[in-house]
């Protein structure tokens, strides 16, 4: 199959902008695990220690460097839409009623199209070569 430089460059840039939009998230549950717990309790109601929380945040931190480099894709890009998914659907009511939230209940919404950009960026993850590590092995 011929390269499609313009699709591996656009793969690349959703690749990397949804390792740091979900860095975030994993870095806030190793260095404030309390603000981890709230969220927890708040959209997974379920109560967990901080230890369970910063080991979970620091699992995900190797899940995305590996995401980020193009490290095992089939895995990587599967654990980060889960990831996503959930995150995402855990918020379901804000979405279904996002007016009901308050002034910031529209912003939940910025979780789909995320979700939406990792379903593809799973789908197109062969052709997801620029500076990927397994592209990179399979030459």
């Amino acid at each position: 199959m011929p390269r499609d430089t313009k699709l591996e460059v656009c793969l690349l840039i959703m690749r990397l902008t949804f390792a740091a939009f979900i860095m975030v998230w994993a870095v806030d549950k190793v260095i404030a695990p309390d603000h981890a717990q709230r969220v927890f309790s708040t959209y997974y109601f379920t109560e967990l220690a901080a230890s369970p929380l910063v080991i979970a945040g620091v699992v995900q931190i190797v899940i995305i460097l590996a995401f980020a480099v193009g490290f095992m894709r089939f895995w990587t890009y599967g654990a980060m839409l889960v990831m996503h998914a959930v995150s995402t659907l855990s918020t379901w009511d804000k979405l279904l009623f996002p007016w009901d939230a308050g002034p910031r209940g529209l912003l939940f919404w910025a979780a789909v199209p995320v979700l939406g950009s990792i379903l593809a960026l799973f789908v197109l993850r062969d052709r997801d070569r620029l500076f990927s590590v397994d592209a990179a092995r399979s030459r």
